[in-house]
């Protein structure tokens, strides 16, 4: 599965990049190409270009804030969820969404 997405947290610091990495480890542990940009108190980082989203089976939005260029992902699968939901279980996560993603 190809899952790119985007962390974000309301102070911008710890936790979107905790959930950037977790998310990242434990979909590569899982054989899962994955790709995620952070927004965050110094602007956008690795940012996602058109091809990633278009090559992308999901989109994970992991964030406590409004996160800005949603209208990127119009047509595809999003799964939204707080940055400490990531934190606390990201294999569950991404066992659960590959789960959805087969049965669609």
């Amino acid at each position: 599965m190809k899952i790119v997405g985007v962390a974000a947290c309301t102070s911008g610091i710890a936790h979107t990049y905790i959930a950037k990495q977790k998310l990242e480890t434990a979909a590569k542990s899982l054989g899962h190409e994955v790709h995620i940009e952070t927004q965050g108190t110094i602007g956008t980082e690795n940012e996602l270009t058109p091809e990633d989203i278009k090559a992308a089976d999901v989109v994970i939005i992991a964030a406590d804030i409004k996160i800005g260029g949603k209208d990127r992902f119009k047509g595809k699968k999003i799964v939204e969820i707080p940055t400490s939901m990531v934190i606390k279980a990201p294999k569950g996560l991404i066992n659960k969404i590959e789960e959805e993603v087969r049965k669609a």
